[in-house]
């Protein structure tokens, strides 16, 4: 593993080992020069490897041929700031270990630790790459969308970026609800080399794998969302028998009236506006008419679903849905009037509809009261039969 360059008579070791510290001599005549090579070693568990929230132990040995010096290590990470991990070092001086933090997606690149003495003087730079396999999402990313409109979710991975070089697997998995059933809707695989490849599970709900989206990306698409295709859909990474995840949960909403069509003259609808699900603390409904004054705006109450308001003229209304004084998404609904011919029918109908109810009403008290005569004079003749029966006689008049 060493060579000697011939024009500058220098030694080349290669493939540095801890073993090969010790003293050089270099004979020339009468000249004699000695070199005392200190060796470091800096290991990384894992092969420098990781998913989000795992803990990477940096250890770091020294090999010379004189008493060890008391080591001063500062660790920098990616970029460029110190970390400050727990150490734990040996009596003999040989050995450091360094326990990290929790990692995050972001902490991939290339750290530095720097070893300091003062006798040896020593001032090394020791350089490793540290890859963290994970989302560049945010670890629950909250989407909005209307009823019927088309949703594309979407996971972008990091692997291409930090040049991840290990196969690793995945999928996309939904429930509804927290404690509802999970439906795998695809499975997916990435190559040591970075190939990426896709299958569809679930025909629980029609949803596409889009053909053309960004690379090391995850995306479904919902051409026409529903209100049950809400809740949760989340992204799973594995490696190392090791799991990271990343969720998106779906809000939708729709709006409604009742009762439905047009708007009869004098009558009074109420218009719906829901969600899939209840809203955070920083986000309510609000319907308001437009062109309207500050009468025509209802909102919604803290963590509410719905919210409803009750309308007596014709006219248009949005409801938004309002997260930190962002509008997310928007609905509106026309109330339109019904023609004169329709409210003159409904006041007629309803005229009708009184005066059947005014008769029915009065032939019920007269069949009423005629039963009842009907009924006291059978009692009347029933009680003279007996009569008759207890006397046996009969009276007949001359």
């Amino acid at each position: 593993r060493s060579e000697i360059i011939p024009n500058s008579k220098q030694l080349k070791v290669l493939d540095l080992r801890l073993s090969d510290a010790g003293i050089y001599t270099c004979e020339y005549d009468s000249h004699t020069v000695s070199i005392s090579l200190h060796v470091f070693q800096l290991t990384i568990s894992l092969n420098g490897h990781f998913l989000p929230n795992e803990v990477p132990e940096l250890t770091l040995m020294q090999n010379s041929s004189h008493l060890l010096p008391n080591l001063h290590i500062t660790l920098f990470n990616s970029n460029n700031n110190v970390e400050r991990p727990k150490l734990i070092q040996d009596k003999t001086r040989q050995k450091y270990i360094l326990n990290l933090k929790k990692l995050e997606a972001t902490d991939s690149g290339t750290w530095m630790c720097h070893v300091h003495s003062e006798l040896p003087l020593i001032n090394q730079n020791i350089s490793f790459d540290l890859k963290v396999l994970g989302f560049q999402n945010p670890d629950l990313e909250r989407k909005y969308a209307t009823a019927d409109s088309t949703v594309i979710l979407s996971w972008r991975l990091n692997f291409q970026k930090i040049k991840w070089k290990e196969r690793f697997t995945g999928q996309l998995n939904w429930k509804q609800q927290e404690r509802a059933t999970t439906y795998e809707l695809l499975d997916f695989n990435v190559t040591a080399q970075g190939e990426q490849h896709e299958t569809k599970k679930s025909s629980h709900f029609r949803f596409e794998i889009p053909e053309s989206k960004p690379e090391s990306t995850i995306e479904v698409k919902l051409p026409k969302v529903h209100f049950n295709h809400s809740g949760q859909y989340e992204c799973q990474l594995a490696y190392n028998r090791k799991y990271t995840r990343s969720k998106i949960e779906l809000v939708v909403m729709k709006v409604s009236a009742n009762p439905v069509g047009p708007l009869p003259r004098g009558a009074e609808m109420t218009l719906i506006c829901q969600v899939s699900s209840p809203l955070p603390s920083n986000a309510h409904l609000r319907w308001e008419r437009v062109n309207g004054t500050k009468m025509d705006v209802k909102e919604s109450k803290q963590h509410e679903a719905k919210v409803e308001v009750n309308v007596s003229a014709a006219g248009l209304w949005n409801c938004h849905l309002v997260e930190n004084n962002d509008m997310k998404i928007s609905l509106n609904y026309l109330v339109e009037e019904a023609p004169l011919w329709i409210s003159y029918a409904i006041i007629g109908a309803s005229v009708g509809g009184s005066v059947l109810v005014f008769g029915l009403a009065c032939l019920c008290i007269i069949s009423s009261i005629s039963w009842q005569r009907k009924r006291q004079r059978a009692k009347r003749m029933a009680r003279a039969r007996q009569y008759l029966l207890e006397n046996k006689t009969c009276q007949c008049q001359q």
